[in-house]
This record gives structure tokens, sequence and C-alpha cells, in this order.
């Protein structure tokens, strides 16, 4: 009764996905542990004593509940539900193969990397956006605040704003008119993005968004072949053969263009083409990258090599990105810095010219 209860409550506090860097931290404290000649079991209970939330402590005994009635790890993990598909494939591939430990420290890295590129893909747009909401909090503070001092300023002096102000005068006092129903669209596109941002869901429709979008295709490709070669990387150096690998590393790939490229190569090598061939004629990997591959090939460290792809792909990214950001700055500021002096100057050169003429 008293396991029932339990297992009822670790249902309840067990988060339902683990993120990657949770996955990275537990696969790592694991690995340590494993290298070091204790059990599995073992190595649950010291982290599940040493967790310090609830929800990490009820996730972690629901893993021990398994094993202590001689279930194996992979078995442990599945049941909690908290552990993604290639991570569980992985695990029991260690189990079989007895190199567990090399596997688990081969996963913390690999989550750790796929949380960097997260981290990063976020930071580049969220700077761009922060960007955007200051621009509009100054235009709306001129539009709302600024320009009605003007307008009494001109009506005052017997004339108007007209041009380009009065445009922008009116449109204000519309924003004033319909404020609520302003505020209520803002709420809404907040919604919207956070729903982007911080959902599965949405991060996998703004992948899909991006995998098409022309400003963005190519670095989704980069990332998504970036996945597959560190993928591979993990499937080859734990033991998996060329054809094991790449079933398995084929359900990472959820971009459209890379994903068909992969399942040409799938089927290319499954009727006896080569890796480094079919790679080639899929146009997954191309150049440089291509060339590594056939000499990984020849040399027998097919899966060194593909980790070395891998981390210059991660490179690659991360220069394109700081260079897209680079460059999106100056031109955000330059356009917020136009648009100021543009209805600055249909308002000042009227005013200067009514002042002169009064003079």
């Amino acid at each position: 009764m008293g396991k029932s209860t339990t297992g009822t409550e670790n249902r309840k506090t067990a988060p339902k996905a683990l993120g990657n860097a949770e996955l990275s931290t537990f696969c790592g404290q694991l690995g340590m542990v494993l290298a070091s000649g204790m059990s599995a079991l073992e190595g649950v209970s010291i982290m599940a004593e040493d967790s310090p939330t609830p929800q990490g402590q009820a996730l972690l005994r629901r893993i021990l509940d398994v094993l202590e009635l001689g279930g194996s790890l992979s078995e442990g993990l599945t049941e909690t539900g908290a552990f993604p598909e290639y991570l569980l494939r992985m695990v029991e591939l260690g189990e079989r193969s007895g190199r567990l430990d090399d596997v688990m420290n081969a996963l913390s890295d690999y989550y750790r990397r796929e949380e960097e590129l997260r981290l990063s893909i976020k930071s580049a747009v969220t700077y761009p956006l922060v960007m955007l909401g200051m621009m509009v909090a100054v235009m709306l503070v001129l539009i709302v605040k600024v320009l009605p001092v003007f307008n009494q300023v001109f009506a005052q002096l017997g004339a108007g704003l007209t041009g380009v102000a009065g445009a922008v005068l009116r449109a204000g006092e519309t924003l004033s008119r319909y404020s609520v129903a302003f505020i209520a669209a803002a709420v809404v596109l907040a919604a919207i993005f956070a729903g982007i941002f911080f959902t599965r869901r949405g991060r996998a429709w703004a992948g899909r968004f991006a995998s098409r979008f022309v400003g963005t295709r190519k670095i989704s490709e980069m990332i998504a072949a970036g996945r597959f070669a560190q993928g591979m990387h993990l499937a080859l150096s734990s033991g998996l053969n060329i054809d094991e690998g790449l079933e398995t590393v084929a359900r990472l790939v959820d971009h459209p263009v890379v994903g068909k490229k992969v399942e040409q190569v799938r089927k290319a090598v499954a009727e006896g083409e080569n890796l480094g061939d079919a790679i080639t004629q899929s146009g997954l990997f191309t150049g440089v990258y291509a060339r590594m591959i056939h000499i990984g090939i020849k040399t027998g460290a097919t899966d060194q090599v593909l980790g070395d792809i891998a981390r210059q792909y991660d490179q690659e990214i991360e220069r394109r990105m700081a260079g897209a950001i680079a460059k999106l700055e100056p031109t955000l500021v330059a356009v917020l810095s136009v648009a100021v002096g543009m209805i600055l100057l249909s308002v000042m050169l009227p005013l200067m010219g009514i002042l002169s003429g009064i003079g």
C-alpha cells in the first residue's frame, strides 16, 4: 500500500518532460557514478538523496522503484515518461554493450550542446524583439504625449499640424480613443509569442517557419545538419553500426529538407552505398564536410569526424547569428532615428516658419 501511495505521489510531482539542461545534468551525474564502479541502483539512490527539489526526488524514486524490482535503467527511465525516446534508445544500447557509463557521459555532452544551441537561438531572437519593443514604446510616447503638446502650441498661434505630423497626430488620437482594444490586441500578441517561445508545440511551429523563411532558412538547415552529425557521432561511438545509427538519429531531425536528405542517405546505405558517397549524393554535407566524412571512413574514425563536423557547425551557426545581430542593431537604430527625426522636423520646421513670420 505504501509503495502504491508513493507511486501516485511521484506521478503527480514528476515533470512531464525534462529540458536539455536537466537531461545533461542527469546523464552527467549518473555517468560519473557509473564510471566510479557503482551500480545504476546505487547511483540513482545517491542522486535521489542529494536531489535539491521534490520534483527531482520524485522522478528519481520512480526510477529507483523499477531498479529495486529487478528492472533495467532504461525500463526505469521509460516508466517516468520524462525522458526522450532517443535517450531511452541509447541507454538501452549502453546496457546491452556494457558501456553505459560512456553512453551517459556522451549523452550529457549531447544535451549540453543542445541547450547551448537553444540559448543561442533564444538570445538571437530576443534581442531584436526587445529593440522593436523599445522602438514601439518611443514612438507611442512621441505620438500620444509629445505631439498633442505641439498641437496646442500651433492652435494658440492660429495654425495646426499638417503633413506627416498631422497624420501621426490623428493616429495617436485613434490610439487613445480605442486604447482598450489596442491593449487587448497587445496582450493577445504577447500570449502568442509566449506560446511560441515557452511551449514545445510553439517551438516546433517556430522551427517549421524558420525552415521556410528566406532569412532563416540557411541557418535552420545548418542546425538540423549539425544535430544529425552530433547524433551520429554519439550513436557510432556508443557501439551502433551505421544502419542502426541512421535509423536512430533520423528521429532527431525534424527539418523538412534535411529530413528528406537523411532518408535518402538511409535508403542508399541500405542498398549497399558507402556512407560518404550517400551523404555527398544527398547533399546533406557539402564541401569540406563531405571530404571530412570520406577521410573519416578511410581512416576508421567516422565517429570522431562526425563529432568534429558537429562542433564546426555549432561554431558556424554562432558566427552567423552574431553577424546577423551585428547588422540588425544599427539597422533598427537607424530606422528609429529616421522615424523620430521625420516627425520632429515636420513639427519644428512649420513652427519655426510661424515664429519667424511673427517676428
